[in-house]
Protein backbone atom coordinates (compact mmCIF):
# COMPACT_ATOMS: atom_id res chain seq x y z
CA UNK A 1 0.00 0.00 0.00
CA UNK A 2 1.35 3.17 -0.97
CA UNK A 3 1.78 6.15 2.30
CA UNK A 4 0.16 9.05 1.15
CA UNK A 5 2.58 12.06 1.59
CA UNK A 6 1.42 15.43 2.48
CA UNK A 7 1.95 18.29 -0.52
CA UNK A 8 4.98 20.12 0.30
CA UNK A 9 4.66 24.07 -0.92
CA UNK A 10 8.73 24.52 0.40
CA UNK A 11 7.44 28.28 1.13
CA UNK A 12 4.55 27.94 4.35
CA UNK A 13 4.18 26.62 7.47
CA UNK A 14 4.29 23.79 8.55
CA UNK A 15 7.11 23.01 5.93
CA UNK A 16 8.71 26.94 7.15
CA UNK A 17 9.35 27.29 10.65
CA UNK A 18 11.08 30.71 11.14
CA UNK A 19 11.53 29.88 14.54
CA UNK A 20 14.50 27.36 13.90
CA UNK A 21 16.50 30.44 13.41
CA UNK A 22 16.17 31.81 17.05
CA UNK A 23 16.47 28.78 19.10
CA UNK A 24 19.86 29.76 20.49
CA UNK A 25 21.84 32.81 21.54
CA UNK A 26 24.51 31.95 19.22
CA UNK A 27 22.00 30.99 15.96
CA UNK A 28 20.58 33.98 16.69
CA UNK A 29 24.10 35.85 16.84
CA UNK A 30 24.21 33.98 13.43
CA UNK A 31 21.17 35.06 11.72
CA UNK A 32 21.69 39.32 13.14
CA UNK A 33 21.68 41.13 9.63
CA UNK A 34 22.37 44.55 11.51
CA UNK A 35 25.05 44.90 13.81
CA UNK A 36 26.06 48.18 15.93
CA UNK A 37 29.77 49.07 16.40
CA UNK A 38 31.76 51.53 18.34
CA UNK A 39 32.40 53.09 14.48
CA UNK A 40 29.25 53.85 13.26
CA UNK A 41 28.75 56.31 16.62
CA UNK A 42 29.88 60.04 16.59
CA UNK A 43 29.94 61.71 19.72
CA UNK A 44 29.21 65.28 20.77
CA UNK A 45 30.38 67.57 22.51
CA UNK A 46 29.61 70.95 24.48
CA UNK A 47 32.58 73.08 25.22
CA UNK A 48 31.90 76.00 27.43
CA UNK A 49 33.89 79.07 27.04
CA UNK A 50 35.53 80.45 29.99
CA UNK A 51 34.36 77.86 32.16
CA UNK A 52 36.48 76.59 34.99
CA UNK A 53 34.24 72.99 35.71
CA UNK A 54 31.93 70.83 33.71
CA UNK A 55 28.31 72.50 34.49
CA UNK A 56 25.42 69.52 34.23
CA UNK A 57 22.56 69.81 31.84
CA UNK A 58 19.79 69.40 33.52
CA UNK A 59 17.48 68.25 30.73
CA UNK A 60 19.94 65.76 29.40
CA UNK A 61 21.25 63.76 32.40
CA UNK A 62 25.00 62.38 32.26
CA UNK A 63 25.39 65.04 29.36
CA UNK A 64 27.88 68.19 30.61
CA UNK A 65 29.36 71.11 29.29
CA UNK A 66 32.91 71.13 29.45
CA UNK A 67 35.54 73.60 29.69
CA UNK A 68 38.59 73.57 27.20
CA UNK A 69 40.92 72.10 29.81
CA UNK A 70 38.49 68.82 29.89
CA UNK A 71 38.46 68.14 26.37
CA UNK A 72 41.91 65.83 25.82
CA UNK A 73 40.77 63.76 28.58
CA UNK A 74 36.93 63.63 26.95
CA UNK A 75 38.53 63.16 23.29
CA UNK A 76 40.60 60.07 25.36
CA UNK A 77 37.96 58.27 26.73
CA UNK A 78 36.05 58.61 23.58
CA UNK A 79 38.61 56.98 21.67
CA UNK A 80 39.04 54.31 24.16
CA UNK A 81 35.91 53.38 23.72
CA UNK A 82 36.31 52.85 20.22
CA UNK A 83 34.43 55.87 18.87
CA UNK A 84 36.54 57.68 15.77
CA UNK A 85 34.58 60.78 15.32
CA UNK A 86 33.33 63.17 17.66
CA UNK A 87 31.14 66.57 16.65
CA UNK A 88 31.60 70.03 18.44
CA UNK A 89 29.79 72.71 19.92
CA UNK A 90 31.26 75.74 20.96
CA UNK A 91 29.16 77.54 23.65
CA UNK A 92 31.05 81.67 23.77
CA UNK A 93 31.39 83.93 25.94
CA UNK A 94 29.90 86.89 24.66
CA UNK A 95 27.01 87.00 22.15
CA UNK A 96 26.32 89.45 19.74
CA UNK A 97 23.59 89.98 16.48
CA UNK A 98 26.29 89.18 14.21
CA UNK A 99 27.47 86.23 15.29
CA UNK A 100 30.66 87.56 14.95
CA UNK A 101 32.75 85.17 17.58
CA UNK A 102 31.52 82.61 15.30
CA UNK A 103 34.22 83.22 12.90
CA UNK A 104 36.70 84.46 15.01
CA UNK A 105 39.82 82.44 14.72
CA UNK A 106 40.80 82.07 18.66
CA UNK A 107 37.07 81.30 19.23
CA UNK A 108 36.24 78.32 21.57
CA UNK A 109 35.32 75.97 18.91
CA UNK A 110 38.61 77.08 16.42
CA UNK A 111 40.56 76.67 19.29
CA UNK A 112 39.00 72.83 20.51
CA UNK A 113 39.69 72.11 16.86
CA UNK A 114 43.63 73.18 17.27
CA UNK A 115 43.43 71.18 20.13
CA UNK A 116 42.74 67.83 19.37
CA UNK A 117 44.11 67.62 16.40
CA UNK A 118 47.92 69.19 17.89
CA UNK A 119 47.05 66.14 20.80
CA UNK A 120 45.52 63.37 18.50
CA UNK A 121 46.34 63.74 14.93
CA UNK A 122 44.36 61.77 12.75
CA UNK A 123 43.15 59.33 15.47
CA UNK A 124 39.81 60.59 15.43
CA UNK A 125 37.17 62.70 12.78
CA UNK A 126 36.50 66.39 14.28
CA UNK A 127 33.44 67.42 12.40
CA UNK A 128 31.77 70.75 13.35
CA UNK A 129 28.33 72.13 13.77
CA UNK A 130 27.88 75.33 11.89
CA UNK A 131 25.46 77.47 12.80
CA UNK A 132 25.10 80.64 14.18
CA UNK A 133 22.30 80.24 17.13
CA UNK A 134 24.91 79.75 19.94
CA UNK A 135 26.31 83.17 19.16
CA UNK A 136 23.41 85.16 18.60
CA UNK A 137 21.95 87.83 20.80
CA UNK A 138 18.90 86.59 19.42
CA UNK A 139 18.99 82.90 19.14
CA UNK A 140 18.07 82.64 15.68
CA UNK A 141 20.30 80.19 13.09
CA UNK A 142 20.86 82.93 10.97
CA UNK A 143 21.51 86.47 10.38
CA UNK A 144 18.14 88.59 11.11
CA UNK A 145 16.83 92.10 9.37
CA UNK A 146 14.12 93.55 10.26
CA UNK A 147 13.08 90.83 12.11
CA UNK A 148 13.31 88.60 9.61
CA UNK A 149 16.20 86.09 9.02
CA UNK A 150 18.18 87.34 5.79
CA UNK A 151 19.10 83.81 4.26
CA UNK A 152 21.24 85.42 1.90
CA UNK A 153 23.43 87.22 4.37
CA UNK A 154 23.40 84.32 6.80
CA UNK A 155 24.91 81.93 4.30
CA UNK A 156 27.93 84.65 3.78
CA UNK A 157 28.10 84.47 7.27
CA UNK A 158 28.38 80.61 7.66
CA UNK A 159 30.56 80.32 5.11
CA UNK A 160 33.24 82.20 7.05
CA UNK A 161 32.40 79.96 9.95
CA UNK A 162 33.08 76.88 8.02
CA UNK A 163 36.63 78.30 6.62
CA UNK A 164 37.65 79.18 10.12
CA UNK A 165 36.89 75.64 11.49
CA UNK A 166 38.57 74.06 8.63
CA UNK A 167 41.72 76.32 8.95
CA UNK A 168 42.01 75.23 12.33
CA UNK A 169 41.62 71.41 10.95
CA UNK A 170 38.24 70.15 11.04
CA UNK A 171 38.00 67.28 9.31
CA UNK A 172 34.34 67.39 8.43
CA UNK A 173 32.23 71.32 9.19
CA UNK A 174 28.04 70.67 9.25
CA UNK A 175 26.03 73.89 8.40
CA UNK A 176 22.99 73.33 10.41
CA UNK A 177 21.06 76.69 9.72
CA UNK A 178 18.45 75.30 7.23
CA UNK A 179 19.62 78.52 5.28
CA UNK A 180 18.90 77.87 1.19
CA UNK A 181 21.80 77.68 -0.48
CA UNK A 182 24.16 77.10 2.36
CA UNK A 183 26.16 73.98 1.39
CA UNK A 184 26.90 75.63 -2.01
CA UNK A 185 28.18 79.06 -0.36
CA UNK A 186 30.49 77.27 2.29
CA UNK A 187 31.82 74.96 -1.15
CA UNK A 188 32.78 77.68 -2.84
CA UNK A 189 34.26 79.16 0.08
CA UNK A 190 36.43 76.30 0.99
CA UNK A 191 37.49 75.39 -2.45
CA UNK A 192 38.36 79.21 -2.77
CA UNK A 193 40.96 79.24 0.11
CA UNK A 194 42.35 76.14 -0.67
CA UNK A 195 40.14 73.73 1.85
CA UNK A 196 39.12 71.69 -0.71
CA UNK A 197 40.07 68.44 1.63
CA UNK A 198 37.44 69.42 3.73
CA UNK A 199 34.21 67.59 3.71
CA UNK A 200 30.82 69.21 4.12
CA UNK A 201 28.13 67.08 6.24
CA UNK A 202 24.80 68.81 5.16
CA UNK A 203 21.70 68.80 7.80
CA UNK A 204 19.93 68.04 4.96
CA UNK A 205 16.49 66.56 5.78
CA UNK A 206 16.20 68.91 9.21
CA UNK A 207 12.96 69.11 10.68
CA UNK A 208 11.08 71.72 13.01
CA UNK A 209 10.70 69.54 15.82
CA UNK A 210 10.15 69.96 19.47
CA UNK A 211 12.64 67.56 20.46
CA UNK A 212 15.47 69.63 20.20
CA UNK A 213 14.15 71.48 23.54
CA UNK A 214 17.00 70.12 25.85
CA UNK A 215 19.67 70.90 23.45
CA UNK A 216 18.46 74.39 23.72
CA UNK A 217 18.87 74.38 27.51
CA UNK A 218 22.54 72.99 26.61
CA UNK A 219 23.53 75.29 24.18
CA UNK A 220 21.33 78.38 25.44
CA UNK A 221 20.30 78.89 22.25
CA UNK A 222 16.41 79.46 22.05
CA UNK A 223 15.33 81.81 19.89
CA UNK A 224 14.30 85.33 21.56
CA UNK A 225 11.66 86.06 19.57
CA UNK A 226 9.34 83.62 16.48
CA UNK A 227 10.43 80.03 16.19
CA UNK A 228 12.70 78.44 13.26
CA UNK A 229 9.54 76.97 11.40
CA UNK A 230 10.25 79.83 8.48
CA UNK A 231 13.67 77.86 7.62
CA UNK A 232 13.32 74.15 9.39
CA UNK A 233 11.19 71.73 7.45
CA UNK A 234 7.69 70.49 8.60
CA UNK A 235 7.51 67.26 9.92
CA UNK A 236 4.64 66.41 8.14
CA UNK A 237 6.36 66.50 4.40
CA UNK A 238 8.52 63.53 3.44
CA UNK A 239 8.52 64.41 -0.69
CA UNK A 240 9.81 68.09 0.37
CA UNK A 241 12.55 66.17 2.58
CA UNK A 242 13.93 64.27 -0.15
CA UNK A 243 13.99 68.06 -2.11
CA UNK A 244 15.91 69.03 0.81
CA UNK A 245 18.38 65.98 0.49
CA UNK A 246 18.79 66.59 -3.33
CA UNK A 247 19.34 69.81 -3.06
CA UNK A 248 22.52 69.31 -0.52
CA UNK A 249 23.55 66.63 -3.27
CA UNK A 250 23.58 68.73 -5.97
CA UNK A 251 25.20 71.68 -4.28
CA UNK A 252 28.31 69.78 -3.18
CA UNK A 253 27.52 67.64 0.22
CA UNK A 254 29.61 64.93 0.83
CA UNK A 255 27.40 63.42 3.66
CA UNK A 256 23.65 63.85 4.02
CA UNK A 257 21.78 63.99 7.29
CA UNK A 258 18.15 63.44 8.36
CA UNK A 259 17.34 65.31 11.85
CA UNK A 260 15.63 63.66 14.28
CA UNK A 261 15.81 60.23 13.97
CA UNK A 262 13.70 58.15 15.49
CA UNK A 263 10.27 59.88 14.35
CA UNK A 264 11.98 59.99 10.65
CA UNK A 265 12.83 56.53 10.31
CA UNK A 266 11.07 56.24 6.82
CA UNK A 267 13.36 59.35 5.70
CA UNK A 268 16.78 57.62 6.60
CA UNK A 269 15.29 54.74 4.32
CA UNK A 270 13.73 56.79 1.12
CA UNK A 271 16.98 58.85 1.39
CA UNK A 272 19.02 55.28 1.36
CA UNK A 273 16.79 54.55 -1.29
CA UNK A 274 17.76 57.58 -3.15
CA UNK A 275 21.37 58.34 -3.22
CA UNK A 276 24.73 56.22 -2.49
CA UNK A 277 26.29 59.22 -0.47
CA UNK A 278 26.56 58.12 2.70
CA UNK A 279 23.69 59.14 5.61
CA UNK A 280 24.07 60.13 9.09
CA UNK A 281 21.76 60.29 11.43
CA UNK A 282 21.08 62.69 14.29
CA UNK A 283 19.49 60.94 17.27
CA UNK A 284 18.66 64.65 18.82
CA UNK A 285 18.25 65.97 22.68
CA UNK A 286 14.84 64.98 22.83
CA UNK A 287 15.06 61.09 21.95
CA UNK A 288 18.18 61.05 24.08
CA UNK A 289 15.98 62.49 27.45
CA UNK A 290 12.85 60.41 26.68
CA UNK A 291 15.16 57.71 27.22
CA UNK A 292 16.62 58.77 30.15
CA UNK A 293 13.67 60.05 31.46
CA UNK A 294 12.20 56.60 31.35
CA UNK A 295 15.13 54.88 32.67
CA UNK A 296 15.25 57.14 35.82
CA UNK A 297 11.50 56.52 37.03
CA UNK A 298 12.05 52.73 36.63
CA UNK A 299 9.73 52.72 33.35
CA UNK A 300 12.15 51.26 30.88
CA UNK A 301 15.53 49.22 30.95
CA UNK A 302 17.71 52.33 29.19
CA UNK A 303 20.59 50.14 27.91
CA UNK A 304 17.38 48.11 26.03
CA UNK A 305 15.86 50.77 24.77
CA UNK A 306 19.09 52.72 23.58
CA UNK A 307 20.09 49.89 21.76
CA UNK A 308 17.05 48.83 19.89
CA UNK A 309 16.28 52.70 18.78
CA UNK A 310 20.19 52.93 17.35
CA UNK A 311 19.77 49.58 15.93
CA UNK A 312 16.50 50.27 14.37
CA UNK A 313 18.53 53.64 12.94
CA UNK A 314 21.12 51.86 11.62
CA UNK A 315 18.48 49.25 10.20
CA UNK A 316 16.73 52.26 8.12
CA UNK A 317 20.03 53.09 6.10
CA UNK A 318 22.06 55.13 8.31
CA UNK A 319 25.93 54.88 8.11
CA UNK A 320 27.11 56.89 11.23
CA UNK A 321 24.61 57.95 13.77
CA UNK A 322 24.96 60.95 16.17
CA UNK A 323 23.80 60.32 19.63
CA UNK A 324 24.45 61.38 23.14
CA UNK A 325 24.47 57.81 24.12
CA UNK A 326 27.65 57.16 21.70
CA UNK A 327 29.73 56.23 25.12
CA UNK A 328 27.55 54.42 26.72
CA UNK A 329 26.42 52.77 23.84
CA UNK A 330 29.96 51.71 22.95
CA UNK A 331 30.39 50.23 26.55
CA UNK A 332 26.89 47.99 26.05
CA UNK A 333 28.65 46.70 22.69
CA UNK A 334 31.93 46.17 24.39
CA UNK A 335 30.07 44.10 27.45
CA UNK A 336 27.82 42.02 24.91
Amino acid sequence: MKTSRRSRTGNSFPDVRLRRLRTTSAIRDLMQETRLSPRDLIAPVFIQEGSKKPANIRSMPDVQRLPLTKLVGEVELTLGLGIRAIILFGLPSHKDAGATLASDNDGIVQRSIRLVRETFGEKIAVITDVCLCQYTSHGHCGLVVDRKIDNDRSIEALARVAVSHARAGADIVAPSAMMDGQVQAIRRALDSEGLSDTAIMGYSAKQASPLYAPFRDAAHSAPEFGDRRTYQMPFSNAREAMREVQSDISEGADIVMVKPAIPYLDLIYQTRQSTNLPICAYSVSGEYALIKAAALNGWADENAVMTEFLTSIKRAGADMIITYQAKKMAKVLASS
